[in-house]
């Protein structure tokens, strides 16, 4: 910050013009020597002073108040996301939804029961999420990233979920009937009470699910599975599971 200082008083114009050699740069001497002098009233004008102080004192208030809103504004942009996501609630498309979404998990603000069923979220990454009943029917979520969400009793119905990274998610109690899951990672997710009538799991890696209270498994597609648990095969072709390799969808 520029603080206004005293400035001594000026030479005397004999003193002043002695470094001038020439006559024709005397003018340009007596210019700079009467600024001088104006520049040394004004530094001892004592209004300057005040008028420095309270431009100084302004700032530090400004800052006060910038950060004394920071919740508000926080608040501000929450309501903006939520707003987003429940315009466009029903309907297909994007919407502004993906960064929406992103925006309030990156803010650990919970989506618990947030709708974007039909929605375009192609690529959402959202890293442990709380997303227990939500409702992704039929959301096209290819290639997400979504380790360690929880998708507890969350309605995910002919979701396209093709490629995506879904490490250690909870889907407790979810519906996945129809749901393409073809190509995921599904290493450590929980199915406990899941549903997944129809539900395509070609080439999933299923390394360490838990499998063994899944409600029901009829209709699966389990062709191409990867790192299947130890009993999960024979288990669920015994409850009408399916290993076709054709593309239904």
């Amino acid at each position: 910050m520029n603080q206004h200082t005293r400035r001594h008083q000026p030479e005397a114009w004999d003193d002043f013009r002695a470094p001038a050699k020439h006559i024709w740069a005397v003018p340009f001497y007596f210019t700079e020597w009467c600024f001088a002098w104006l520049a040394y009233f004004l530094s001892n004008w004592g209004f300057l002073h005040v008028v420095n102080y309270l431009r100084t004192f302004g700032i530090l208030v400004a800052v006060a108040f910038y950060f004394s809103e920071a919740g508000d504004r926080v608040k501000q942009k929450h309501y903006q996301a939520w707003q987003v996501i429940n315009t466009a609630q029903g309907k297909g498309g994007n919407g502004g939804r993906l960064d929406a979404l992103e925006e309030l998990n990156d803010d650990r603000v919970p989506l618990v029961g947030v709708d974007v069923s039909g929605a375009f979220l192609q690529g959402l990454h959202l890293e442990k999420a709380d997303l227990t009943r939500a409702n992704f029917n039929a959301a096209d979520v290819r290639n997400a990233i979504l380790p360690a969400i929880d998708l507890s009793d969350a309605d995910l119905r002919s979701a396209n979920l093709r490629e995506c990274n879904c490490r250690s998610a909870v889907f407790r109690g979810a519906n996945l009937d129809e749901a393409d899951f073809s190509g995921a990672d599904l290493s450590g997710v929980d199915f406990t009470g899941a549903t997944l009538v129809n539900a395509d799991l070609r080439n999933a890696d299923l390394r360490g699910a838990n499998w063994r209270r899944i409600r029901t498994i009829k209709g699966v597609n389990l062709a191409g599975v990867k790192n299947a648990p130890d009993g999960f095969l024979p288990w669920a072709m015994k409850n009408g599971a399916t290993e076709s390799a054709s593309d239904s969808r």
